[in-house]
């Protein structure tokens, strides 16, 4: 394995990655007992059969495709169905971006965000949600909490009802862009914030009126209690983006390539960082800052401790020593990366 082979499919990602970021994958769990199927994946609206599916869910899909996805994974239970496990289980294994249960109830929306939250934290997955009213206080969970009226429907729409849409919508957004202001002309009417500033900040994603236009007022996810290891920018959906879409290009490209393939030696490990920082400076000026370094090395302080866990001294050892001297199996890497977000705030001091 050598540095062109590597280095040609980090480009290939680079170039390709706002086109793949706005279309992402929905994935839609729908309780209907009209077919006998599993499973259905749709590449088009055109493609959906109507005769499959009750004219409630068939909107739902219907709802997702707006938002220009690349595809919609559709997980069919029955209506009897007491919990969302069986669609979970079919979920986990394959690839997709947002998840909606549209109609889903508050007790299991709460179920769902934990499996979420172990999907990303345990796994490593990089999905995420879209769920009604919800204090899940994390990056994967989006929190939508607005209802309103459709144009031309006589019954207005819950937050549940409405997942799919804002599902649709998440997905179809390049990296280019965040989802504050995006504008839902088919919205005739919502019950509007009587705080929009105090519901943004609780982690809530919330439509309003500007008088015009109604759109979504920022695009923020569920995530309220922010860390050293967790700042203010994970509590945008736009980074969180960037964030997977950047882990996912790296991770696959190693996972497919290198394990299992490559000796662990220093020069390989040389070989991989230096193509994953070309990968990421290809990404500068769109997903990453250019004024930022945006790089990886190996993490000599885990690789140090790795030899002394196993009672090797390595108090004689320079940083560059412990770079040379790989560990197992193991590829211990650190860095840092700044994510560009959207522009979203004006502040002007104006002296007449």
């Amino acid at each position: 394995m050598g540095l062109p082979e590597i280095s040609i499919i980090f480009s290939s990602l680079a170039v390709s990655a706002i086109q793949r970021s706005q279309r992402g994958i929905v994935a839609l769990i729908l309780k209907d007992d009209t077919g006998t199927f599993d499973t259905k994946e749709y590449k088009s609206v055109s493609e959906v059969q109507s005769s499959d599916w009750t004219a409630t869910n068939l909107q739902y899909i219907k709802d997702a495709f707006l938002g220009t996805p690349s595809k919609v994974i559709v997980e069919r239970i029955d209506a009897a169905a007491t919990d969302y496990n069986e669609a979970h289980t079919r979920l986990a294994s394959k690839r997709w971006n947002y998840l909606a249960i549209p109609g889903i109830s508050p007790a299991d929306a709460a179920t769902v965000a934990t499996q979420v939250k172990t999907w990303r934290d345990v796994n490593k997955k990089t999905f995420k949600a879209v769920l009604p009213n919800i204090d899940a206080d994390h990056e994967g969970i989006i929190n939508f909490a607005t209802e309103g009226k459709v144009k031309g429907v006589a019954e207005p729409f819950t937050a549940s009802q409405y997942t799919a849409r804002i599902a649709g919508i998440l997905a179809g957004l390049p990296l280019t862009r965040s989802s504050t202001y995006y504008v839902l002309p088919e919205v005739e009417a919502i019950q509007e914030s009587s705080d929009p500033d105090a519901d943004i900040d609780a982690g809530k994603l919330i439509l309003i009126n500007d008088g015009e236009k109604i759109k979504i007022a920022r695009g923020v996810n569920s995530l309220t209690t922010t860390t050293t290891d967790k700042g203010a920018d994970w509590k945008k959906i736009k980074i969180i983006e960037g964030h997977d879409l950047w882990m996912e290009d790296v991770r696959r490209t190693f996972e497919e390539h290198y394990v299992g393939k490559v000796n662990n030696s220093y020069d390989n490990q040389v070989l991989f960082i230096t193509a994953v920082n070309a990968y990421s400076r290809s990404l500068e000026g769109t997903v990453l800052d250019p004024a930022a370094e945006n790089k990886v090395g190996v993490d000599v302080e885990a690789q140090r401790l790795a030899w002394e866990s196993i009672g090797t001294d390595t108090s004689t050892w320079d940083d560059q020593k412990v770079k040379e001297m790989t560990f197992q199996s193991f590829v211990f890497l650190a860095g840092g990366l700044k994510f560009l977000d959207a522009v979203e705030d004006l502040q002007m001091k104006i002296h007449v």
